[in-house]
């Protein structure tokens, strides 16, 4: 286990990801939804560095404006480094440095990253020895895209999200993402959801209260096929984002008009994510989407989940 000695950091990294698919329940009386969902971890990655101190305390660098975001107890990251020191028996602090290159309420669970990579960070600075599985527990109580972020690769996620099951996958898929300038609140993004079903009961089938992954689906995976994979992509929160931030259907179109296999919001948005036939495809459509001035970046997947990096990694 990598601890921090002679003022060296602990660096952890842990991915963003997108959703191939998304399930919406109805809303339950405790006022969440069931999904399931199908995650996979893309090459977009959050960075974690930790030293020891004696209070705790968080700052961001990167690409990402950060200025809005906390750096007390109401962030992510500061939160899951009192649950492995609250679970390890430790009672020093840490300074954590976030450098950001997943956008902010841009669903691709930027946040649940840092939390991830914080977990294992922390665990390895304070040499705690967690087991995975006791690093899940904490993930889940932080939120129901953690446990993802630590695990990465590919998974169906169920309940709330966070009863992860991984998937088997081949090969490697090309992705280009289309990242926001602005964002959409996840909570808005439901309610908008639920608002639409409710105006349109009688003409909307029944919505399922477990939904579930199709076959179809995951047999593209297990093929590593991206065009079949293309033909199962699909967002329930997508036509709600839309409705919130209709600027996205226009990305849509535009990245399907320059040889995207499929696009779809990713998560809650209002990030796009274009599936690509190859990597020269790839290529091909970033060109297109970022000389009509979108920010559009290449990446592939699936990857590893939050993990300890080389010193100098």
């Amino acid at each position: 286990m990598m601890t921090a000695s002679q003022g060296l950091p602990v660096h952890a990294r842990a991915p963003g990801k997108v959703n191939l698919y998304l399930g919406v329940g109805a809303v339950g009386e405790d006022g969440y939804h069931s999904v399931a969902s199908v995650y996979q971890a893309v090459s977009l990655y959050e960075d974690v560095r930790v030293w020891p101190s004696d209070t705790v305390s968080l700052s961001f660098s990167g690409p990402i404006d950060c200025s809005a975001l906390p750096t007390d107890d109401r962030n992510i990251a500061v939160r899951a480094a009192r649950l492995v020191a609250d679970a390890a028996g430790v009672s020093a602090g840490v300074r954590i440095e976030i450098e950001k290159s997943v956008p902010i309420a841009g669903g691709m669970g930027g946040g649940s990253a840092d939390a991830a990579a914080t977990l294992v960070a922390c665990d390895a600075l304070w040499n705690a020895g967690l087991t995975r599985d006791q690093l899940h527990e904490l993930a889940a109580e932080l939120g129901a895209d953690v446990p993802f972020a630590l695990a990465g690769g590919t998974a169906i996620g169920l309940g709330r999200g966070d009863e992860l099951s991984p998937v088997l996958t081949q090969g490697r898929f090309e992705w280009v993402l289309v990242l926001p300038r602005g964002e959409l609140s996840t909570p808005a993004v439901y309610r908008e959801l639920d608002a639409h079903r409710l105006r349109h009961a009688g003409d909307l089938p029944e919505v399922d209260e477990h939904p579930s992954v199709s076959t179809e689906l995951l047999q593209a995976l297990r093929a590593g096929d991206p065009s079949l994979l293309a033909e199962t992509l699909a967002n329930d929160l997508q036509a709600p984002a839309i409705h919130l931030s209709d600027a996205l259907s226009d990305v849509l179109e535009l990245g399907e008009r320059a040889g995207a296999l499929a696009g779809l919001v990713s998560g809650s948005g209002p990030t796009v994510a274009f599936l690509a036939e190859d990597r020269e495809s790839a290529i091909d459509l970033q060109i297109a989407l970022s000389a009509a001035m979108l920010r559009a970046v290449r990446v592939s997947a699936p990857v590893h989940g939050a993990r300890v990096m080389p010193l100098d990694g």
